[in-house]
């Protein structure tokens, strides 16, 4: 099969993906073999690529936000067939046995695998998953369409759970990429007041046009203090000032895997009830 091989880590604008002929992988056990119709770029491949995330396979193949159909299945394999169409994400195995797995936080595991990083991914015709972690794609979703949900769409609405935010509220998003414009349509939909932070006119527009009642540059202050808000952006100097924007006992969470390190600030210029 065809895949983008990352050999080593290197700039992005040197093209260190090579499209080579590799062997088709072999599903055992509880593996399922998937012929790839789509599979998203994330800013996570971009921290892979370049070497912001330490290596932990190399060669790789990177790709995590995969949807295909089914072609083989392994012996132990039970929940999919040969034709289903499924998606695998960035959380490709747990160890099970854990405390985090134990007590449903997988995401925290101490023993887990990921999908285009520690294990190969799916910029390739086909990619390897365990059935456990493969996610079943509904009829008339179109591969395309499904693909960013598989990263951006899950980050996105875990952080908007995390967030706490319900009807009325007031939420910021801070960095409008792929997750920011996943995440204000289902806040939207619980009908959320969502405030946009972006140095880019493109996405203020984006935001704007999803329904976002101000946008704004990354560092200006919001007309009214938020109820939480969402980092998205792997700046860590947006820290400081999503904190600025937050009423006393709000919510900040952060959605990166990697960030660039949070600058010190004054907690005194924070208002804030102890």
């Amino acid at each position: 099969m065809k895949g983008c091989v990352l050999r080593a880590p290197a700039p992005v604008e040197t093209n260190p993906l090579e499209l080579t002929e590799v062997p088709t992988p072999e599903p055992i056990g509880d593996q399922l073999l998937i012929r790839v119709q789509a599979c998203g770029v994330c800013r996570t491949d971009l921290h892979v690529v370049e070497g912001e995330l330490p290596p932990r396979k190399s060669p790789v193949i990177p790709g995590h936000q995969v949807v295909g159909a089914v072609e083989r299945a392994g012996p132990d394999s039970r929940r999919f067939q040969p034709g289903d169409r499924v998606g695998v994400a960035w959380l490709h195995r747990t160890d099970g046995a854990c405390e985090y797995c134990a007590s449903g936080r997988e995401n925290l595991c101490d023993a887990p695998d990921f999908t285009g990083y520690t294990v190969d991914g799916g910029y390739a015709e086909y990619v390897i998953a365990p059935d456990a972690f493969v996610y079943a794609i509904p009829e008339g979703f179109a591969s395309l369409h499904a693909a960013p949900l598989l990263c951006a769409g899950i980050i996105g609405f875990r952080c908007l759970r995390l967030s706490g935010v319900s009807r009325g509220a007031r939420l910021g998003l801070s960095g409008f990429g792929a997750a920011a414009h996943v995440a204000i349509q289902v806040a939207r939909y619980w009908g959320v007041d969502v405030y946009a932070f972006s140095r880019d006119p493109r996405h203020a527009r984006l935001a704007s046009d999803l329904g976002a009642v101000w946008t704004g540059d990354s560092f200006d202050g919001p007309p009214q203090k938020l109820d939480a808000v969402i980092v998205f952006a792997p700046a860590g100097e947006l820290v400081p000032a999503a904190l600025k924007t937050l009423k006393k006992g709000g919510v900040a969470v952060l959605g990166g895997i990697h960030m660039s390190p949070i600058p010190e600030f004054d907690t005194a210029s924070f208002t804030m009830s102890v």
